[in-house]
């Protein structure tokens, strides 16, 4: 795949990737089954669509730290994501 055209890097169109089919994933599983808003490890009571987009705001944070602080590969931070994403979304 060609993406020098947006100076994109692969990790970065996977990680956009990613975001897209959790997206669509999540509005799927909404539709087909509506959650209730729980309370986690969060002081507040939020559904998987509030679980979803604290994860992706929190993923962002970490990919931006993540570039600000280290030259070392992007790989390191998308894995730091998804750590982050399933521990917001199991425990959050």
């Amino acid at each position: 795949m060609d993406l020098e055209w947006m100076a994109w890097t692969t990790p970065t169109a996977s990680f956009f990737t990613i975001i897209a089919l959790l997206l669509a994933g999540y509005t799927l599983w909404g539709v087909l089954s509506p959650s209730l808003p729980r309370k986690g490890l969060l002081p507040m009571a939020t559904t998987r669509g509030d679980r979803l987009f604290l994860g992706l705001v929190g993923s962002a944070f970490i990919h931006l730290g993540w570039l600000g602080l280290t030259d070392a590969s992007v790989w390191f931070a998308v894995g730091m994501s998804l750590l982050f994403m399933l521990f917001i979304a199991r425990w959050g």
